[in-house]
């Protein structure tokens, strides 16, 4: 059974950090991008960061470039999401999904061509 499931999300100050974790299973993941996306209340689902199957290419969006750091231990199977210097706007619920091979050209958008979505993680940036 393909499933892929974050974790590591909490509630967390300004300017503190959260590791998000994105666990497959059922399937190989060191040929899918994983692609880490958010929704806050009230408004769209948006592509924060993907990371390529094979060369591992990383891509962010520009609201987190220079905070917030993408990786894939295929032998773990695992993708993380290194958050740092968060803000009260990065409060969402974060998912991951997968596409084949590589990210695309539209993964900063609501991931339309990803499949296989987790149950999500709950982040909140609040003092």
């Amino acid at each position: 059974q393909v499933q892929l499931e974050e974790s590591g999300g909490g509630l967390v100050q300004p300017g503190g950090s959260l590791r998000l974790s994105c666990a497959a299973s059922g399937f190989p993941l060191d040929y899918y991008a994983i692609g880490w996306f958010r929704q806050a209340p009230g408004k769209k689902r948006e592509g924060v960061s993907c990371i390529s199957s094979s060369q591992g290419s990383t891509y962010y969006r520009n609201s987190v470039k220079g905070r917030f750091t993408i990786s894939r231990d295929n032998a773990k199977k695992t993708v993380y999401l290194q958050m740092n210097s968060l803000k009260p706007e990065d409060t969402a619920v974060y998912y991951c999904a997968r596409r084949w091979s590589l990210c695309g050209s539209t993964w900063y958008t609501n991931g339309a061509d990803f499949g296989s979505w987790g149950q999500g993680t709950q982040v909140t940036v609040s003092s």
